[in-house]
């Protein structure tokens, strides 16, 4: 109507989205995440889940380790962390005990290149495969609590802010470009939660 009434061609006027609300993310107590893990029915599932959440990994992450990206030497003990979102290169954590655990992982599923292989052996586990090990174990677990598997993620955050690690390192950890994405976990340690 616009082109004919007035003689001219369409004209674009661009209106810009409305923002979508950031909402704070929904934590696990520490007994929530235990009974998590206990509630896992496979050895690898529940190795996954223990490692994203010790690391602070992203699922896309967790699912395309490589067994070379544990550096289990006792001096520098680390998961490396290739091409994670932004295609940037990352170290993060590896606790003692999780990584004689992802040893025994290792030991018992032959895997000598993914982590966390398909069954065929030959890719590594899906996203979509790591989700609904997560939403099971959810299930079982009884815990009602809003939330997907990046929750772990988030936990491991919280869990350092509350343990005393500066937000800097927390930073570098979760390979977060900016601080400003980081500091939204220190609204989650305030008293008032």
């Amino acid at each position: 109507m616009f082109e004919t009434v007035l003689g001219h061609e369409r004209a674009r006027f661009p209106i810009p989205c409305a923002k979508a609300p950031q909402t704070q993310p929904h934590l696990l107590a520490r007994a929530e995440i235990a009974a998590l893990f206990a509630a896992c029915i496979h050895p690898l599932h529940r190795t996954l889940l223990q490692t994203i959440y010790a690391a602070g990994l992203r699922v896309s992450e967790a699912c395309a380790l490589r067994v070379d990206d544990i550096d289990s030497q006792p001096d520098r003990m680390s998961v490396r962390v290739e091409q994670g979102k932004g295609a940037k290169d990352r170290y993060t954590l590896l606790a003692p005990t999780l990584c004689e655990q992802l040893r025994q992982h290792a030991r018992s599923y032959h895997t000598r290149q993914w982590l966390f292989p398909k069954r065929d052996g030959c890719s590594h586990l899906t996203i979509e495969s790591a989700q609904r090990a997560y939403q099971g174990a959810r299930a079982r677990a009884h815990i009602t609590k809003p939330g997907g598997i990046h929750t772990l993620r988030h936990c491991f955050a919280t869990h350092l802010l509350e343990g005393g690690v500066d937000l800097y390192t927390i930073q570098r950890l979760l390979g977060h470009g900016h601080i400003g994405t980081t500091s939204r976990y220190l609204h989650l340690t305030s008293p008032q939660f």
